[in-house]
């Protein structure tokens, strides 16, 4: 990807298109490169104009961002996605993450947040805003514990229960202030368990652990 975030705006309503537009024209290294009325149109303009970034409405006409995700994935391009909704929905959230998407905001999100979000995706992370934390981890709970990673990691680099609601949260964008009050611990205790479980994963960095999460199928 270039110096130059590539985005593509997709929503039905005009002025929330402008309102984005007004907020990222201002911005040296973003380019909004097209724009969509709805799902269909978002599928089309996402392939003449191969952005770096989706910014996508969640519900819309022919078809909804879910559904623009799921066939994007299914056609295997690797757009970065951030969903936009109204909702803090528990069904929007984990149909979001199951779809493939990279993102999700809230539409009341502050511009510091938006742009954080966008700049976080863009560079190959996760984004999660609002509550969201509560969800992923309540998805965990009610999940079995247990895991069968494609290969085999060894015995000690195996994650217990504790480390992947950390590894989770973390690969969702959360810092150790909201993983101490997701997981009712004190920030110090999620600072010792994100240390140990980067140690354990052999990895230096966010980057570095997502791809060995991938690879390794530890959720």
């Amino acid at each position: 990807m270039s110096n130059i975030i590539r985005v593509v705006l997709a929503d039905d309503h005009v002025f929330v298109r402008d309102g984005i537009k007004s907020l990222l024209e201002n911005e040296a290294n973003i380019e909004v490169v097209g724009e969509a009325i709805d799902g269909a149109d978002a599928l089309e303009v996402v392939a003449s104009s191969n952005p770096d970034l989706l910014i996508l409405d969640i519900r819309m006409p022919n078809l909804t961002g879910i559904e623009v995700v799921e066939k994007l994935r299914n056609e295997n391009n690797n757009v970065k996605i951030i969903m936009l909704s109204m909702h803090e929905s528990e069904e929007y959230v984990l149909k979001s993450i199951k779809a493939g998407a990279d993102g999700y905001l809230l539409k009341g999100s502050s511009k510091e947040e938006f742009l954080k979000a966008l700049h976080t995706v863009a560079a190959g992370g996760k984004y999660f805003s609002g509550d969201i934390s509560s969800i992923l981890i309540s998805q965990l709970t009610n999940s079995s514990n247990s895991f069968e990673p494609k290969q085999n990691l060894g015995e000690e680099m195996m994650i217990t229960k504790r480390e992947k609601e950390i590894l989770t949260l973390l690969l969702y964008g959360k810092g150790n202030k909201e993983i101490a009050e997701a997981l009712e611990i004190s920030k110090r205790t999620a600072e010792v368990h994100r240390f140990n479980l980067m140690k354990k994963l052999k990895v230096k960095n966010l980057m570095e652990l997502s791809n060995k999460a991938t690879e390794y199928s530890l959720l």
